[in-house]
């Protein structure tokens, strides 16, 4: 069993079958993103470039999605607390997943990540 399939097995419902979808979600979203453990939690790469992660909240044990590039994006359902650049989606996991809400977060996502590393290819190209 790989280290993330561990960390999901290791969960308790209702939030194991909750990111259990969302990890579904984000794995089938683009052909780029992949799966690691990192600091002891999912982490989700596109093109090998930190785009998410998922935690479960101390405070009120609700499951989020911590999106990497954050502060760049407008979103409602994005939350700063006390973060400068990460910002945090949570689930209901008696909930259904909002699965416009979800996907349209990972394509402004992408494109943020798209543009930075177009940026570094140009600064590096002269």
């Amino acid at each position: 069993m790989k280290s993330a399939d561990l960390f999901y097995a290791k969960l308790a419902e209702p939030n194991a079958g909750c990111l259990t979808a969302l990890r579904f979600v984000i794995l089938k979203h683009n052909q780029n993103i992949s799966e690691t453990i990192k600091y002891g939690m999912p982490f989700f790469t596109y093109k090998q470039k930190m785009l998410c992660y998922f935690w479960i909240d101390t405070k009120n044990l609700l499951p989020y999605i911590g999106f990497m590039e954050g502060c760049h994006m407008n979103f409602d359902w994005l939350e700063a607390g006390d973060r400068a650049r990460i910002r945090i989606m949570y689930f209901d996991p008696y909930e259904d997943i909002p699965l416009k809400k979800v996907k349209q977060t990972l394509n402004a996502s992408i494109i943020l990540l798209d543009r930075k590393m177009e940026n570094r290819k140009t600064v590096n190209a002269g």
